[in-house]
């Protein structure tokens, strides 16, 4: 029996009286019936509004026979790679295949393939000629037009034409993905589904064209930078639900793929509705024998709050998927999901996070956000928060004193990120106050990304002066506590825009400030993002200035083992860097150098370190972040790599070794 479960084969759909479903959900994860994964949100919202959904998740990419589980779906099929990009799923920034992954059971890779859509799609097309095919997810979403992808190094279809799919459901899809359905269940053939926001489709019919803004053709773009630059940068000012724009883009001159709206943002009950579906709050039960969905563990006592993001840091794919403008569930809601985890098996009364892309986040950036938008020609943080931006930490204070007051609740933690820029924008700093007093556990996780202004300009970050007020703020409020409290930056190295100096600038101010990062990020072209228009034509699209882009592999080695420069093994590649940037005032004994002149001794004994002045064990295995930017749920968004559910016992990790002391 499905136990409550979505139906998972055909044996299971005969169990619930189903001679036929009306789609079959084709997805890259493993089934995971909870609101943090995409394909069970949307997959609950069609049953909730009558249609019957078969779960086909992961099936053999090597067997056309795989795909014939459930038989024809009465309306048609849903595509999605799962809460991951597949290819970010499978392989480094330094495209290495990757060794698990989180998203199956037991950690096991191997069970997706690569650009699993259109696989995927291409599987369901051998087999069923003619039945619709809707694609939707991270994936799909940020690959809507033509694109450039890194693991190829070239620009691609839009993945439309390379799937064969009919339509995609692009961003966050509960809108779009039920006008579909009705469209399709009233008769509607797929090709005259024209007319749905949040919607790209293909046409031959240039009429549909005649309201729409033309992008360069697919052909331009392709062999032309500044006309993908150009084209994209159209498309970013076309996210906006209340400003955008229709988009069409041309292939051959014959052949159109248009990109109808964005889907308007969901009210707060739409929100509470969607969260107080029926989930089984659980992985499947056929996968315990095998351990388990790794991924899950990170999120299962996790509390989303919000989506959408008006940080729109550059490298991150938020504006292209979720959209700037905020969307927040009521206190209630969120109440009444945390009440049921003390009825869950395994909970200890720890509250991992809650949050969403940005934790803080509770509303838009300004009440015009939801009368007109948000604004096309500016950012709401950057370069220095917007005159019209309403800092207010107030709701989201509420909400997390009353999570706290919950009987059973020992500890709420915040694990999402959150903008140190839009908390000191806020004169009242009792929300920070109290995020050290109850809301983490001896380190916060802070993303300054970098300290040289010209590379955070192309970050779209603020300015480092913001950084080290926060930073000041932070320990005046643990020294007065009396709590010993430490920050740990994200930092990125090899942005389009850091050059080597930049690099090793970055590497002074680490000294400097005492910091020895575990965690870094060398940086990941996903498609989507304003930063990856910049890595692949040396243009920033908004624009239009030549943007100096590290794409050698020595000198992005070089870039990331400054920021570790204390790594025994990256000694030689941080000799090298400073050498040939004539920094050798960087080489010496003492604090203020980088390295000795000296190779430093490899080996596993404790060794007097001869830069920091004190001893130090064998560093630690590098650990590396990447951030992809939101998936459909938000745990790509931000990836349930990001919110790492570590217990209080634990929480204390010798963070003297790693982190500035916060006192």
């Amino acid at each position: 029996m499905n136990n409550g479960f979505l139906p998972v084969s055909k044996k299971d759909m005969h169990e619930m009286g189903l001679p036929q479903v009306d789609f079959v959900y084709v997805c890259g994860d493993a089934y995971v019936d909870h609101p943090s994964f995409g394909s069970a949100i949307i997959s609950r919202v069609l049953v909730s509004r009558g249609y019957t959904v078969g779960m086909l998740c992961q099936p053999d990419w090597k067997d056309p026979e795989s795909i014939c589980e459930f038989g024809e779906p009465r309306l048609g099929f849903l595509v999605s790679s799962g809460n991951m990009d597949s290819m970010v799923n499978h392989y480094t920034v330094s495209r290495k295949r990757r060794s698990t992954d989180a998203y199956s059971p037991g950690g096991v890779i191997g069970k997706r393939p690569d650009y699993a859509v259109i696989v995927y799609c291409n599987l369901i097309r051998r087999t069923f000629k003619k039945t619709p095919i809707i694609i939707g997810g991270i994936e799909a979403s940020l690959r809507r037009m033509g694109h450039y992808d890194y693991w190829s190094d070239k620009v691609r279809r839009s993945i439309l034409l390379d799937s064969g799919a009919d339509l995609i459901s692009y961003g966050m899809g509960e809108h779009s993905i039920v006008e579909i359905a009705d469209a399709l269940s009233s008769g509607l053939d797929v090709s005259d589904i024209t007319f749905i926001r949040g919607t790209v489709f293909k046409t031959r019919d240039v009429s549909y064209t005649q309201d729409a803004i033309r992008l360069p053709s697919f052909e331009e773009i392709r062999s032309d930078k500044k006309k993908y630059a150009e084209s994209f940068a159209i498309q970013y000012r076309n996210t906006d639900p209340f400003q955008a724009k229709r988009l069409y883009e041309t292939y051959d001159n014959r052949l159109f793929v248009i990109q109808n709206q964005p889907s308007l943002p969901l009210t707060q009950m739409e929100m509470d509705d969607i969260y107080a579906l029926p989930y089984m709050r659980a992985w499947h039960p056929a996968y315990d024998a095998q351990g388990g969905i790794p991924a899950f563990g990170d999120i299962r006592f996790s509390l989303t709050s919000n989506r959408g993001c008006f940080g729109d840091c550059n490298f991150c794919a938020l504006t292209f998927h979720e959209g700037r403008i905020v969307q927040a569930r009521s206190h209630a809601s969120i109440l009444q999901e945390a009440q049921q985890f003390l009825h869950e098996p395994g909970f200890k009364g720890y509250i991992y996070d809650v949050g969403g892309p940005t934790a803080e986040f509770r509303k838009p950036a300004c009440s015009a956000q939801l009368k007109r938008g948000a604004c096309s020609h500016r950012k709401c943080l950057f370069p220095e928060p917007c005159p019209n931006l309403e800092v207010d930490h107030s709701d989201y204070l509420k909400l997390l004193r009353k999570l706290r007051d919950l009987p059973g609740v020992k500890k709420v933690f915040i694990r999402s990120g959150f903008r140190f820029d839009y908390l000191m924008a806020d004169p009242d700093k009792t929300f920070l106050k109290e995020l050290c007093a109850h809301h983490i556990s001896g380190q916060l996780r802070v993303a300054p990304e970098h300290i040289c202004e010209n590379v955070l300009r192309r970050m779209g970050k603020p300015k480092n002066e913001v950084y080290n007020a926060f930073i000041k703020e932070f320990e005046r409020i643990n020294a007065k506590s009396g709590k010993e409290q430490y920050i740990v930056p994200y930092l990125m190295s090899s942005h389009p825009g850091s050059t080597l100096a930049d690099a090793i600038a970055l590497a002074e101010y680490i000294c400097k400030m005492g910091y020895m990062p575990e965690q870094v990020q060398d940086y990941y072209p996903t498609p989507g993002t304003v930063s990856t228009c910049m890595y692949y034509t040396g243009l920033d699209p908004v624009t239009m200035e030549q943007v100096y882009v590290a794409t050698d592999p020595h000198e992005k080695a070089m870039q990331r083992a400054l920021i570790q420069y204390r790594d025994p093994k990256n000694y030689d590649l941080v000799k090298e860097a400073l050498l040939k940037c004539h920094r050798e005032d960087l080489i010496g004994f003492g604090r203020q150098y980088l390295i000795p002149p000296r190779k430093m001794n490899p080996s596993g004994q404790k060794t007097r370190h001869p830069a920091a002045g004190k001893t130090s064990a064998s560093p630690r295995k590098n650990t590396t972040s990447i951030r992809q930017g939101s998936a459909q749920s938000r745990t790509t968004q931000h990836q349930a790599a990001k919110h790492q559910a570590a217990k209080p016992a634990n929480a204390k990790k010798n963070p003297r070794r790693t982190t500035r002391r916060g006192r």
